[in-house]
């Protein structure tokens, strides 16, 4: 790794840009015969897919720019031809609702080194596709299966596509018939295998299996909160996998295989699963991923699998290890190595030669100095519950009555993990402290705990952020008078409530696409559904604890009601193109602030949408909090 060249040497800290841009490296993808590497690296703010041979000090064979284009997803079909997956914000005309986020889908041939739209030309349809495509190869060739959008009388239906890729010829394959159908499932020898269907006005999931005598029923279930969705092909490779919630315990889900017949098996050990692991080719499922505690845990059902990842594991002792790809015969494997004191960084390993070799570093010009100390922490909430989380020491400093800020991750329904994290490492690198709580509500730690968080924004979720301010100051590890709290998403909002519900212990916050007002958030959201009675309403007003959109509860919790509370330093930062959280919300938060009288500063970040793809303004979002935080908490 680049960093260890720094490690004998006293080095300063890294600029914001080193952790604020986008990363050298995004995504590496290895191709199916193990001979190439495809590789999405930026500057910083332009990205450019390279396609080079995977031997050491091979040559580069092309490169793709793409700009300032929001580049999603990378895949290999076959040895000469990679997908690219694209994302843009754009307003349709003629298409009801406000902007959407959109996919393109593309092929790039190796051979010809042209790059051809995947979805075009196709009449009454949109260029879009709704999901990464998926690849299967019919006689050698290889196809791609995309879902996209066809209009008939003026009523878009999801449909599913399939792409020669040898001829570009492109047809329907399947029509969902009804705005129910929200997944295809496609069988290895590229027929049309399973779909999902999500009855929203019903609430209802059902499951249709393609037999000898077309499409039947083969499961119906209540899911209130959205599809069930397909999970890809089983262990046999017949089969299709779906996540089912345990009839028998509620805090349990477990993961069924269906056949074609309809019966079904559940698949042992599932309800310890947090993601499934494929075979390269998507050809059969073949593992399992889990966080237990903070250990990343892989589970291969083939025992030659698991010795051969468990000597991967061992090739880098005290790192934590992802596989991030692999060829078809499973023995080239991109893995990304996450160093708790060089960073993260990819590596190459080749199984047959038994070594091991690092491709990048992910931050370039990140420095041993640069990486702050990340460690488990656990405390109690007010009420007794258990709450885990992450504490980042500043490198250099006693860890003794720091300075805080508390980093709440978004979801709400997320969670943090032990790692590198560009956000907490860079207010760590100015001498902060950084508490990063899975607050009830969050992701991994059972069904009861996510079911804690319902109906507690504002309320518990909240106070279990405050509660582990007051377990680090009894500790004494950090100072109680010297606390700011940030976060993005949900957690803007946490910030926003910080100022307005739980006053007191923190003396600034800053929001990054914080909800301001809950009601209109549900209003706009719902402009993106044809039913007013979608799962995604029901999703929100589950955790908010409200019974509709007109409930007068939503008021109490919104932080734009209640402005007139605020008696700290806030600061809003928002993208234009924000489809998840709309830029309104955080001007309604400054109008609201503006009429109460309050201080209040807000950067808007152009042509950025909610997960701040781009690296110009993702820069400026850090700097602004970073000026912000040295302004209203000195570290020093």
């Amino acid at each position: 790794m680049a960093a260890a060249a720094c490690a004998g040497a006293a080095a300063e800290v890294p600029p914001l840009s080193v952790y604020g841009r986008l990363p050298n490296v995004e995504q590496v993808e290895i191709s199916p015969d193990g001979t190439k590497l495809a590789i999405a690296v930026t500057d910083g703010e332009n990205r450019v897919l390279t396609i080079r041979e995977a031997a050491e000090g091979a040559k580069l064979i092309t490169a793709m720019r793409f700009g300032s284009t929001k580049l999603r997803g990378v895949q290999w079909a076959g040895p000469e031809h990679v997908l690219i997956t694209t994302s843009s914000t754009a307003e349709v005309f003629g298409l009801a609702g406000p902007k959407r986020e959109y996919l393109m889908a593309y092929d790039f041939n190796l051979v010809t080194k042209k790059q051809r739209l995947l979805i075009s030309d196709q009449e009454d349809a949109m260029n879009v596709v709704l999901a990464s495509p998926v690849v299967r190869f019919i006689d050698g060739v290889p196809f791609a299966f995309a879902q996209g959008v066809h209009f008939i009388d003026n009523q878009g239906e999801n449909t599913l596509y399939k792409i020669n890729l040898k001829t570009g010829i492109t047809r329907r394959v399947d029509n969902g018939g009804s705005d129910d159908t929200d997944e295809w499932l496609v069988s290895t020898d590229g027929q049309p295998l399973a779909q999902s269907l999500y009855d929203e006005k019903e609430g209802a999931w059902s499951l249709k299996i393609k037999a000898e005598r077309g499409w039947t029923t083969a499961e119906r279930a209540v899911s209130k909160m959205g599809s069930r969705g397909l999970s890809g092909l089983g262990r046999d490779g017949r089969s299709v996998l779906v996540w089912l919630d345990d009839e028998n315990d509620e805090n349990k889900t477990y993961l069924r295989e269906y056949a074609l017949d309809g019966s079904h098996v559940t698949v042992p050990g599932s309800d310890k699963f947090d993601s499934l692991i494929h075979a390269p080719d998507g050809s059969s499922l073949v593992g399992a991923f889990s966080l237990v505690g903070d250990e990343r845990r892989y589970t291969f059902f083939d025992a030659g699998l698991q010795t051969s990842w468990n000597a991967v594991v061992k090739a880098f002792p005290g790192d934590q290890i992802s596989l991030a790809s692999w060829s078809d015969d499973k023995r080239q494997l991109v893995v990304l190595v996450d160093s708790p004191t060089l960073g993260p960084a990819y590596a190459l390993v080749d199984l047959n030669t038994k070594s091991a070799r690092f491709l990048t570093d992910v931050y370039l010009g990140l420095t041993q100095e640069g990486v702050s100390k990340v460690e488990p922490i656990k405390y109690k909430a007010a009420d007794g519950l258990e709450i885990t989380g992450y504490l980042t020491l500043p490198n250099g400093k006693d860890p003794k009555n720091l300075p805080l800020v508390v980093l709440p991750h978004g979801g709400p329904e997320g969670r943090d993990t032990l790692g590198f994290d560009w956000w907490s490492q860079a207010l760590a690198s100015r001498g902060y402290a950084v508490l990063q709580p899975n607050f009830r509500g969050s992701e991994g730690f059972g069904w009861s705990f996510v079911k804690a968080g319902f109906g507690q924004w504002g309320k518990a979720m909240q106070t279990d952020l405050s509660d582990g301010v007051r377990y680090l100051a009894k500790q004494g590890t950090i100072d109680p008078k010297r606390v700011c709290i940030v976060g993005a998403s949900y957690g803007g909002y946490a910030a926003l409530a910080g100022a307005t519900l739980d006053k007191g212990v923190y003396r600034c916050a800053a929001s990054v696409a914080g909800p301001a007002d809950l009601k209109r958030m549900l209003v706009d959201s719902n402009k993106l559904y044809t039913s007013s009675n979608n799962s995604t309403l029901r999703y929100w007003l589950r955790f908010m604890g409200a019974d509709g959109i007109k409930d007068p509860d939503l008021a109490v919790t919104s932080p734009a009601k209640l402005a007139d509370k605020v008696e700290i330093p806030l600061l809003l930062i928002h993208g234009k193109d924000d489809t998840v959280v709309p830029y309104v919300q955080s001007t309604l938060m400054a109008d609201a602030m503006k009429r109460a009288g309050k201080p209040v500063e807000l950067v808007t970040l152009p042509s950025e949408d909610h997960w701040l793809s781009r690296g110009a303004t993702r820069l400026q979002m850090l700097t602004s909090v970073v000026g912000f935080l040295e302004k209203n908490n000195p570290p020093n």
